[in-house]
C-alpha cells in the first residue's frame, strides 16, 4: 500500500510543525502502517522558515535587531538556493510572543532583518508575514530599510497566511494583539493617514492587511510580490506530487474553523486534496469548524489532541481505523 502523507502545519505558540509531524508518524507506525512520507507545512506564518529551509536546503543566519517594544534581540533569517533567496519570519523579530501592546508594536525589527539579509547577498527575500504583534501598516519596517539605504536592488516576496485587506486587519486581528474596542478605532485611523501618504495606495488590495498591514506597506513602497503562502510553500515542498500516490493525507493546525479555508495552509491542503480524490484526515489542538465548512474540503474525520502524546495517540487511532480501510 502506498504511504499516508503527514502534512501538519504548527500548533502556534506551542508545537513546531516538525514536532506534529513526528508525532504523527510515530502513531501511524505503532498502528502497523508502513513509514508514512512526513511533510511539515506552513502558510507564511510560523514555521515557514524551517519548511522552506527544509524544502531548499541552505543554512541559517542571525542578526542583531529589534523587537516589537525597541529591545535589542538576536534573530534569525535563512539563505536558500546557493545564498541568492533568503527566507524571513515577520514572527521572529515582530511576533507577537516578545509582548501585547499594539500601539507601540513596531516592525522596525523585521525591516532590521530583511537589510541582514540584503546585505548578506540575498537577490530576492521572502517575507512570511504571519504571528505579528503589530498593527502598524509596516512604517517601522520601511523605516528601517530607509535608513539602511533601501533595497539595494533585492526583491522582496511577502507570503501572506491571510486575503485581508489593508482597511480591514484593525479590526481583524488588532483584538487578537491586545485591543481594545477603542483601540481598533485608533489602528484604524493611523492605517488610513498612512496609507494615504504611500506612493501606492493599499487600500482594497487582497493580502495588503497581513501582519498588520506590513504586506501592504511593503507593497506599496518597495513594489513587493504579494504571495498566498500556503500556495507557495506547498509548491516548494512539491506537495502535489506527493500527495497524488498518497493512502490518504492527515494534516492538522492548533486550532481548525472557518480561518483555515480563508488562505490558511490546511483549507489549501483540503482544496487539493480534493481535486486529486486523496482522503484527508486531520489531528488538530481544537475542532472548531462547522461541518459544512468541513464538507467543503472534503474533510472526512478530525481528532483533536494537544500534546505530542496526544497527538501520537489520535494517530495510533486513526492509524488503525485507515489500516482496516475504516477511514
Amino acid at each position: 500500500m502506498p504511504p499516508v502523507l503527514v502534512a501538519p502545519d504548527s500548533f502556534k505558540g506551542t508545537l513546531r510543525a516538525t514536532q506534529v509531524a513526528a508525532a504523527i508518524g510515530r502513531g501511524l507506525e505503532s498502528a502497523g502502517l508502513e513509514p508514512p512520507d512526513l511533510c511539515p507545512v506552513a502558510d507564511g506564518g510560523e514555521g515557514t522558515l524551517e519548511a522552506l529551509l527544509t524544502a531548499l536546503g541552505g543554512a541559517t543566519e542571525g542578526t542583531v535587531a529589534h523587537d516589537p517594544f525597541g529591545r535589542e534581540i538576536r534573530s534569525g533569517f535563512a539563505l536558500v538556493e546557493g545564498g541568492g533567496t533568503a527566507v524571513v519570519e515577520t514572527a521572529e523579530a515582530s511576533g507577537l510572543h516578545h509582548g501585547q501592546d499594539p500601539w507601540p508594536a513596531s516592525t522596525y525589527g523585521t525591516g532590521e532583518v530583511i537589510c541582514a539579509a540584503v546585505r548578506a547577498g540575498a537577490q530576492v527575500v521572502l517575507v512570511g508575514v504571519g504571528g505579528s504583534a503589530t498593527t502598524d501598516g509596516g512604517a517601522g519596517a520601511l523605516e528601517a530599510i530607509e535608513a539602511f539605504g533601501g533595497l539595494h536592488g533585492a526583491r522582496l516576496v511577502v507570503l501572506c497566511d491571510v486575503q485581508t485587506t489593508w482597511e480591514r486587519c484593525a479590526e481583524v486581528f488588532a483584538p487578537q494583539k491586545g485591543a481594545d474596542v477603542a483601540m481598533v478605532a485608533r489602528l484604524g485611523r493611523r492605517l488610513d493617514v498612512l496609507a494615504d501618504s504611500l506612493p501606492r495606495d493599499p487600500r482594497g488590495v487582497a493580502m495588503t492587511g497581513a501582519a498588520g498591514g506590513l504586506a501592504g506597506g511593503l507593497w506599496a513602497v518597495h513594489d513587493a510580490v504579494l504571495e498566498p503562502g500556503a500556495s507557495f510553500v506547498l509548491d516548494a515542498l512539491d506537495f502535489t506530487r506527493r500527495m497524488r500516490p498518497a493512502r490518504c493525507v492527515i494534516t492538522g493546525e492548533g486550532r481548525l474553523d472557518e480561518q483555515s479555508l480563508q488562505g490558511k495552509v490546511v483549507g489549501e491542503i483540503g482544496t487539493r486534496t480534493r481535486q486529486g480524490g486523496v482522503p484527508l484526515h486531520a489531528i488538530v489542538g481544537r475542532n472548531a469548524m462547522d461541518p459544512f465548512a468541513a464538507r467543503m474540503i472534503d474533510l472526512q474525520e478530525v481528532k483533536e489532541a494537544s500534546t505530542p502524546e496526544e497527538i501520537e495517540a489520535a494517530a495510533r487511532a486513526l492509524g488503525a481505523r485507515i489500516g482496516a480501510g475504516l477511514a
